[in-house]
This record gives C-alpha cells, sequence and structure tokens, in this order.
C-alpha cells in the first residue's frame, strides 16, 4: 500500500497490523517505520492514537470472506477487523479524513448473498462517506491473476451523490471490467446505498509474462526439487494436466508453468497453469497457498516454489527488502496489496479528486493512515 501511494505523491503517517512477521518485513524496507507502525489489535486501537489525515485504507482480512474460507463473513474472527476501523472513524468525528480506500477479495461482494458488503458500504454511509465500488485485476500490471474489490469513500455533500438513474444499467460506464456484471447488479439492487459512481479511465493492458519476473538458477540450485519429489507433483496431475506437462517435456525448448495444489475429490490434485500468468498469491498456510514454478523441455520437468524475489516482482515491488524466513516473505506478499494497482487508483481517482478545480480552494495534504 504505502510503496503504490508514495509514488503518487502521498507520505504514510501511521501503519499498523496485528502480525510481528508483517511488522519486520515492513521495518526491513522502510527505515522511519519505527515513527509510525504500530503492532496491535486494530480493536485495542484508539482513535487519539491516529493523527489527522487524508486518506485511512483497510485491507482487513480475508479469510472469512474469500470463496477458499468458511465464509462466517464480517462477523468472523479475523475479518471483523473491518469494525474494529471503522469505531476508530468514529471516534475521530470530525477528524475522519476525507477518503478512506476499503481493499479486499471480490468473495467480499457475494459473502453471505451481498449482505456483508452491504453491511459495510452502509456503515461507511452512516460516518458521512458516499461509496464508489470498483473491481482491478493485477494482471493489467504485472503476470499475475490477482482481482480485487476496492471501495472508495469520500465525504461529500448530499448534492454530489449519485443517483442510480444517471448511470443506466446497460450503458459504457457498467461494460468496463472496473465494474462488472456482477457488481452492476448489486449496485442496481441497493440504491438505498449513497453512492458516488465516478468515470475512471480504461485499465492498461501489460504484455509482462511470467518469464519476466523470473530469477535464473542453475539446475544444480538447492531450491529445484528432487527428481523424487517432481515424479510425485506430476503424478498428482489429472490426465488432461498430465498431457500439456508431457508437451512441455517433448518441446525442443524450455518453457515454464506455475502449479497449485488443491483438494479434489478428497485427495490433493497439482493444477497446471501455461498461459504465462502465475495464479493469484497466496499465504501458504497448510503449504497448499505456496505457488510452485515449473520449468520443463528437451526431455526434462523441474520443479521448485516460486522465491520471495520472484513473490515480490509479481506484487509489482521489485526492489522490496527482503529478509527473515521463507515464509514469512511468502505470507507477507501473499497478503499484501498489487503496487501498480495502488498507484493507480491514486494517480486516477484519488488524486485526480484532490486536484479538480473544485478542490483547490482547501487542497488537502496528501497524508495517509494505512
Amino acid at each position: 500500500m504505502r510503496i503504490g501511494l508514495e509514488r503518487q505523491g502521498w507520505k504514510i503517517a501511521f501503519a499498523n497490523d496485528i502480525c510481528q512477521d508483517k511488522y519486520e518485513m515492513y521495518t526491513a524496507h522502510f527505515e522511519d517505520a519505527d515513527d509510525h507502525f504500530i503492532v496491535e489489535d486494530i480493536h485495542k486501537i484508539s482513535a487519539d492514537d491516529i493523527p489527522t489525515v487524508t486518506l485511512a485504507t483497510a485491507s482487513f482480512p480475508c479469510n472469512d470472506l474469500s470463496l477458499a474460507g468458511a465464509r462466517a463473513g464480517l462477523k468472523g474472527r479475523q475479518s471483523s477487523a473491518f469494525y474494529g476501523f471503522i469505531r476508530i472513524l468514529h471516534e475521530m468525528r470530525r477528524r475522519r479524513p476525507r477518503f478512506v480506500l476499503l481493499e479486499n477479495v471480490t468473495g467480499f461482494l457475494t459473502s453471505h448473498s451481498g449482505a456483508d458488503f452491504r453491511s459495510a458500504l452502509l456503515e461507511l454511509n452512516r460516518l458521512g462517506y458516499v461509496v464508489d465500488p470498483f473491481i482491478i485485476d493485477a494482471i493489467h500490471f504485472v503476470p499475475q491473476s490477482r482481482s480485487r474489490l476496492f471501495v472508495v469513500a469520500e465525504i461529500t455533500s448530499e448534492n454530489e451523490i449519485s443517483s442510480i438513474e444517471e448511470k443506466p444499467k446497460d450503458s459504457e460506464f457498467f461494460e468496463s471490467e472496473l465494474r462488472p456484471r456482477a457488481l452492476a447488479e448489486f449496485i442496481f439492487n441497493n440504491p438505498g446505498i449513497n453512492w458516488r459512481l465516478r468515470d475512471l479511465p480504461a485499465l492498461p493492458k501489460s504484455r509482462r509474462r511470467l518469464t519476466s519476473i523470473l530469477e535464473n538458477l542453475p539446475h544444480d540450485s538447492p531450491e529445484w526439487w528432487s527428481e523424487k519429489r517432481t515424479t510425485y507433483l506430476l503424478n498428482q496431475m489429472s490426465q488432461r494436466h498430465r498431457i500439456i506437462a508431457d508437451r512441455m517435456i517433448n518441446s525442443a525448448g524450455w518453457s515454464f508453468g506455475t502449479v497449485f495444489r488443491r483438494v479434489r475429490a478428497g485427495g490433493s490434485m497439482a493444477e497446471l497453469r501455461v498461459d504465462g500468468i502465475a495464479g493469484c498469491l497466496r499465504t501458504p498456510r497448510g503449504g497448499s497457498g505456496r505457488q510452485i514454478l515449473v520449468k520443463a523441455g528437451l526431455g526434462e520437468f523441474h520443479a521448485r516454489l516460486l522465491t520471495p524475489r520472484e513473490c515480490a516482482r509479481l506484487m509489482g515491488a521489485d526492489d522490496f527488502v527482503i529478509s527473515g524466513s521463507l515464509n514469512q516473505a511468502l505470507f507477507g506478499f501473499g497478503d499484501a496489496v498489487c503496487v501498480p494497482v495502488i498507484e493507480w487508483i491514486a494517480q486516477h481517482y484519488l488524486n485526480s479528486v484532490i486536484d479538480a478545480p473544485e478542490s483547490r480552494a482547501d487542497r488537502p495534504q496528501r497524508v495517509a493512515y494505512a
């Protein structure tokens, strides 16, 4: 979050996470971390701890909202951190930031048939914010499939609330990738929410592929798995995926793909992806979240985990200082936001609003709570 905002002129005045490992990753890269980073449960943080800022961001845990989780919803043990964030905004009263930026998995949109997302937006409405949701896939910037739901909330006057009738359902406004059909349906089915739907530019098209982020590790590197382990991986593939792997092995040159292990029909299956795009980076809980790189050709098949540096590149944080254990790095990057996505939002949404002529009289400083 910080790197993307800073690239567009923002300054981070406060940061918080409950995870000590994330704090250690943060401090390894940012020398000023101790000036503003608090390791604490958000439910124990007071509004008095928060400086006056223009923007507050929240990437609260997705465990209870994602399709991969139990979908306990916003009342789940981890995703309920959202309400800790809302409480802080409430306690800030007249110091509430002009903008709020939420980020989470797209499963947030459908959690409990949309009830959780609706509740979150209404909570922001009650605090005086109008809301604008959109979806961005990191594939527009990096070779990773990572679709995320964002909400920009803004304190504004009542005459700036969008009427749904101003944006017909069949208009070009809802034909963009930013607001696909499922999100458009949610908006039109909830006219009681105070919306502020802004026109946004089209997302860029990235030509980057998986090979552009790979480290060139020699075949004798200990990172590459043993023949026994790679054979086991091949045997975990379905017939369809094994045919693809065999074609790669028998090709006259090297080709690359990624593999995730997933539970299918009660067993662990290895699913191969060879379109030049990595799957969504995830935290390595239980081991299944670790993404595997495969390199095949010339009659050979090699496999290893993606390295921390490769994960950093997939998140657009190419030069991030990496220290600590492999698991710590994989967990940190798997739980992060994609840097160029945040940079795009800052440039094309937040900054464009702040720099608009009507905002110049009281132009706010670009200071954020992340």
